[in-house]
């Protein structure tokens, strides 16, 4: 049973420094998640809260739209981009609740704020209207995150999150706005979700659906991330765990391997004619005026 933490937070927005991603501002309305992903990357984000129960301790920022709302109004501020859920999912099963998703799209509206927004739920079209609205006044991207079609899979990889078709079905709905829509293919995992035949499905879906784009990148085992999902394998899928030990000696996968998937991809992409750069839609859709300099990162 999940257990819910009301908290205030002191800021909305956190400072992000990495050239590998094209934002500087990530906003997050909780802190844990409900999808219970194997794989998560974030579960190291709750020590600060002396908590170890990602999936079972969800913290929610009450006073969230308060705060942002004076961090947007700074005349400082120059409409720079800001990720909506870097470690935690903005759409998951509390804001079902919390609604706190609503008040801040009201503001990025108000204040004509872009923003990149990723989901592994169908809940994001309870907020259709604000997201249309705001994507025709500024650059907005609209993503979800698959990692494969097969859904006796993807049930034991994401137990909380929605089905793949559901998250296919939101870039659909998505892609007759004026927001950019695309797919994370997040993340490949050998022996697993990246066979040729798997991959395929994700990409083909994902062009019905009118995705612009697809982004595309392996799995790293480091960490908390590394001994969790080492733990699935060994109950799920017990065959699998000596040949991505063997693959994962040294934290991020095997060069070579990481190679054949990459080769993969590359195919899929030109058989697809999906792009792996969703900066050119950014730069399409940011209006002139905007100060853009901080998405010139690729």
């Amino acid at each position: 049973m999940t257990v819910y933490r009301e908290i205030l937070c002191q800021s909305a927005c956190n400072e992000v420094h990495s050239r590998f991603l094209p934002y500087r501002w990530d906003l997050n309305c909780y802190r844990g998640c409900t999808h219970g992903c194997r794989y998560c990357f974030a579960m190291y984000s709750h020590a600060y809260l002396a908590s170890d129960a990602f999936f079972g301790e969800v913290f929610v920022k009450t006073n969230l739209p308060d705060r942002l709302e004076r961090f947007l109004r700074r005349p400082s501020w120059s409409r720079e981009v800001i990720n909506l859920g870097g470690v935690t999912d903005n759409y998951q099963h509390a804001e079902a609740k919390y609604r706190l998703m609503p008040e801040i799209l009201k503001l990025l509206i108000r204040y004509r704020t872009p923003c990149i927004l990723s989901s592994k739920s169908d809940l994001i079209l309870r907020d259709f209207e604000l997201i249309d609205q705001l994507s025709r006044l500024t650059y907005v991207n609209i993503a979800q995150t698959v990692t494969t079609m097969d859904e006796s899979v993807r049930a034991r990889l994401e137990p909380g999150g929605a089905p793949s078709a559901r998250r296919m079905a939101v870039l659909r709905a998505f892609a007759g706005t004026n927001a950019s829509v695309g797919v994370h293919l997040m993340p490949m995992i050998p022996h697993l979700t990246d066979s040729a035949a798997s991959l395929e499905a994700v990409y083909a879906a994902a062009k019905e659906a009118g995705a612009q784009y697809v982004l595309a990148n392996p799995l790293n085992l480091r960490g908390r991330t590394r001994t969790a999902f080492f733990r699935f394998l060994r109950a799920d899928f017990p065959g699998l765990e000596p040949e991505l030990r063997a693959l994962y000696a040294q934290g991020g996968l095997d060069k070579t391997y990481r190679a054949g998937m990459a080769r993969r991809v590359a195919a899929l992409q030109q058989q697809y004619g999906l792009s792996a750069n969703y900066m050119r839609f950014a730069r399409e859709k940011m209006p002139p005026a905007e100060d853009f300099q901080q998405l010139s990162l690729f």
